[in-house]
């Protein structure tokens, strides 16, 4: 609700908005917040102070939106949910990477939304409180929206401060951090001995263009010489980079990032110009034909203020993968940190660490413990200087805006503080995320209301073989076993052998090893659990040779199967394996960027994901595997945890149409039908495309199908999609009478040669 008011004297503009949620920071993670909570039902007010959606990825910044993919390092860990929908739109839309086009995609997520009100240009200066038995409540906000001279008073119950720099929480009183804890506080390696207030500092990027002719630069009186400075010895610079590749311009760690912005921009942009300077007119560069296209003018901030939660998140929590009962969110990117000198530090720009895999972050990172009706959502999240060198990359920002956008609705239905659903309602907030296919994993479909659940399922095929067919349109490869190769595969419910195609022109012996991966998310391998050494008689030709690895584990999981390193032996490798396969070479690489320094003696860096992306070994298991079993499309996982977590079809859509069936002892009155489909969260996107995906839609995407009900007097059409290409679908249904089953059938897929379900839901 509005009201608007008009003070004669000042001629200034005052309006009320009262709504059930308000989230301050138009940054990916408020975005994220206010999308999941008006999918909700719930009334929201979205205030930002800028002209555009989308914080540091927007036009005026222009970083590039990364998260638990780890620019590639990461297997099966893009993320889902509101900030993956962004990100598969993004693809569709924006395939060179447009920041312009990347607004606007941000900027129709919010406007489809009819429960969102937007405030842009709206500047949160103050905040209300009242005193409830000695805790301040938010009562109200009040916003300066420039160009329009509005003045806002925004009422809620709820307020989620995803500001960034945390503006809303300290004026509320919120309790908070701020640099760096010392190693003693959290019992953190990579902390410093004596705790300080240094930061990770800010960036400012820059554009470049080539124009066909030759272009001269003179230098502003600003511009720094950076002759003089350590950046030509310490940092790599390249004419033809430009953009978030010049991450590594950042300075103020030392200041105060929000009270010394200013002087932060001035250095910023000094410093670019003396880049630029340097690479047209030093002679040491191809750039007569460059010009500058582009300079940021405000510096995108990566640190300030982080509220305490009723948990901190730490270093430990991140590389020990520990397991939350209120884990609501993941990550997976590095823990990346600075020098506190930034550009001009002598060392490398960043020092990273990885955990094994992706890591769960609790609902009890996402509230303030002194503030009960308050929120973050963010880079402010509860969280320690070295964990939130993780968790502060956008992506994961994002995932954690739509758990608390998420919480902050489900508390309002609850009539409870956020405070609450932790130890009382963590299930219930983790069934509500996944409902929505937010990024959440570990975590099985056991709504109550979902009746999906009830229902017997089958299917038309069910794909039993981890061996991809010559004749379906893959190209396969001989891979020398120049150093060991790590294959990964589901195993469900068990192994007895594995058959894989070999060549080799002379007798030769290959030693053989099954490697579990410590954690049903991972995919790199940590524990040996068997050896074989087996005989390969020289063949003229491929041969299928058989290794007795019998592994039968508790549950599903995957395994890693390490051929060791026999140049005299080749393993024939498709481009098109079977869902959950990969290929690992044992070749110890990073990303490729050469500002960062990383060690080589962690597991994701010693069997890197780049070599053989894509990639997968031609193999046969016994007993056939239980991998893609159609039960799993009905309270089943919704993301790869110990296996791909779906139903593949036998046979593809080119060759017939595929179904899958859900029928009901009792006729079942279904209002609303929602689908998952696969689209292969292990490729990383990225706004910017810092690494590309040639599909603009994922082929493993269902296109074309329809949903039908079966009631008394037969089959019924509820729904007809065509050229769908999203992977979470949601389907208001009005049979003309209660149905027995439900049956979805896939006429195409976008390329691929088997129809893949992720999820069912039916509700009532």
């Amino acid at each position: 609700m509005t009201t608007q008011t008009l003070n004669s004297r000042t001629e200034v503009k005052h309006q009320i908005v009262e709504s059930d949620i308000t989230v301050i920071g138009g940054g990916l993670s408020g975005v994220s917040a206010a999308i999941s909570a008006a999918r909700l039902g719930k009334r929201v007010a979205l205030v930002g102070n800028r002209p555009v959606l989308g914080g540091n990825s927007s036009s005026e910044v222009r970083v590039w939106v990364v998260g638990a993919t780890a620019h590639g390092m990461q297997r099966f860990a893009r993320e889902s949910g509101v900030i993956g929908e962004l990100y598969v739109e993004n693809q569709y839309r924006n395939p060179e990477g447009n920041p312009i086009h990347w607004d606007e995609v941000v900027f129709d997520a919010v406007r489809a939304e009819p429960n969102i009100q937007l405030f842009l240009n709206t500047d949160v200066r103050s905040v209300q409180t009242d005193d409830r038995d000695g805790e301040p409540f938010i009562h109200s906000v009040v916003g300066w929206t420039m160009g329009s001279e509005i003045e806002t008073t925004f009422l809620s119950p709820y307020f989620i401060d995803a500001t960034g720099d945390g503006l809303v929480g300290d004026r509320a009183g919120a309790e908070y951090m701020l640099g760096r804890e010392a190693k003693s506080d959290f019992g953190e390696d990579w902390a410093p001995e004596v705790a300080d207030r240094e930061f990770l500092g800010s960036t400012i990027l820059f554009y470049t263009k080539d124009t066909g002719k030759p272009v001269r630069f003179v230098a502003p009186d600003s511009a720094k010489d950076i002759s003089t400075t350590p950046i030509p010895e310490s940092r790599i610079i390249r004419s033809g980079d430009s953009g978030a590749h010049y991450w590594w311009i950042e300075w103020g760690g030392e200041l105060d990032i929000v009270h010394e912005n200013e002087r932060i921009r001035d250095e910023l942009r000094s410093v670019i110009f003396g880049i630029w300077d340097y690479i047209k007119n030093s002679g040491r560069f191809d750039a007569e034909t460059l010009d500058l296209e582009w300079v940021g003018s405000m510096p995108g901030k990566r640190e300030y203020r982080r509220f305490v939660g009723d948990h901190v998140l730490t270093q430990n929590d991140i590389l020990e993968q520990r397991d939350f009962d209120d884990a609501v969110a993941f990550g997976g990117w590095s823990i990346d940190l600075h020098p506190v000198e930034g550009m001009y530090g002598t060392v490398a720009g960043a020092h990273q660490r990885y955990s094994n895999g992706i890591f769960g972050i609790p609902f009890r990172c996402y509230y303030s413990r002194s503030v009960p009706n308050l929120l973050m959502a963010g880079r402010d999240i509860s969280a320690t200087h070295v964990a939130f060198g993780s968790t502060r990359v956008m992506a994961t920002c994002a995932v954690g805006g739509e758990a608390a956008g998420t919480g902050a609705a489900l508390a309002l239905d609850l009539g409870v503080q956020p405070r609450a659903l932790a130890p009382d309602h963590a299930a219930d907030l983790r069934q509500l995320l996944l409902r929505q296919d937010a990024s959440v994993f570990g975590v099985r479909n056991e709504d109550p209301l979902d009746i999906a659940r009830t229902a017997r399922v089958s299917a038309s095929s069910t794909l039993t073989t981890l061996d991809s067919q010559p004749d379906d349109g893959s190209t396969v490869r001989l891979h020398r076993l120049d150093h060991d190769l790590g294959v990964l595969l589901p195993v469900d419910p068990q192994l007895d052998s594995v058959t894989v195609l070999l060549s080799t022109a002379v007798d030769t012996s290959l030693e053989v090893s099954l490697w579990t991966t410590g954690k049903r998310q991972n995919a790199v391998p940590v524990h040996q659990e068997l050896r074989s050494v087996i005989a390969v008689p020289g063949s003229e030709g491929a041969q299928w040779v058989t290794i007795p690895l019998s592994w039968t584990p508790s549950e599903p999981e995957n395994v890693v199967v390490v051929f060791e390193a026999n140049p005299h032996v080749s393993i024939e490798l498709t481009d098109a394996p079977a869902p959950g396969v990969l290929a690992l070479a044992h070749q110890p690489e990073d990303d490729g960027d050469a500002n960062v320094a990383v060690s080589h003696d962690e597991p994701i860096v010693q069997w890197p994901a780049h070599i053989l992306r894509g990639w997968g070994a031609r193999l046969r298991v016994h007993p056939p595997t239980a991998a893609y079993d159609v039960a799993k499309v009905a309270g089943g996982y919704q993301r790869p945890y110990g296996g791909p977590q779906m139903w593949v079809s036998a046979a593809g859509p080119a060759t017939r149409d595929e179904w899958v069936l859900l029928d009901w002892d009792e006729p079942k009155t279904v209002t609303e039908i929602r689908l998952v489909f696969d689209d292969d969260v292990d490729v990383e996107l990225n706004t910017l495309h810092h690494h590309r995906s040639p599909h603009v839609v994922f082929p493993q995407l269902v296109r074309d199908y329809a949903v039908e009900g079966r009631t008394a007097q037969g089959w019924e059409t509820l729904v007809t999609e065509t050229g769908n290409r999203r992977r979470h679908r949601v389907h208001d249904v009005r049979p003309s009478s209660p149905i027995e089953a439900l049956r979805v059938s896939i006429t195409a897929t976008n390329g691929d040669a088997h129809a893949r379900i992720v999820a069912v839901r039916a509700y009532e």
